[in-house]
């Protein structure tokens, strides 16, 4: 794969940089971002298709340069080899080094750390969905 192929995803949460949007082609007319210079950060919530937002989704992002990507698994669906055995709800941040993502994985009650957003007081606990 190419930095030249064109890729369409909609992650769950894209942190932009409004800095660099007025180079966008498309922003003033529709909510497409076409530079992945003006993503900062992407979140996905893992669903049943785990495996897309693990392994496809973290080559895809880091290929393209966004700086960070998080995996919110609260129900812990990810495989043994992402999440860890036993299986438990999960928050990964990929923190792009070089060419390839650094993963931190973050458990429960964990306050979760952030290059992007580096005063940011959050935790697994705090996304978790309310019963």
């Amino acid at each position: 794969m190419t930095a030249e192929v064109a890729t369409a995803r909609r992650p769950d949460i894209v942190v932009l940089d409004e800095t660099v949007l007025h180079h966008e082609p498309f922003w003033e007319h529709e909510p497409v971002i076409a530079l992945a210079q003006s993503i900062k950060l992407v979140v996905e919530v893992v669903s049943t298709n785990w495996e897309t937002d693990y392994a496809r989704k973290v080559e895809e992002y880091a290929l393209l340069g966004i700086p960070e990507y998080w995996i919110v698994d609260y129900r812990g669906l990810g495989g043994v080899v992402f999440i860890g055995k036993p299986k438990q709800p999960t928050f990964t941040v990929c923190q792009l080094i070089g060419e390839d993502y650094s993963l931190q994985k973050y458990r429960l009650g964990e306050f979760i750390k952030s290059h992007i957003l580096p005063d940011l007081q959050l935790r697994l606990d705090d996304v978790m969905p309310r019963r």
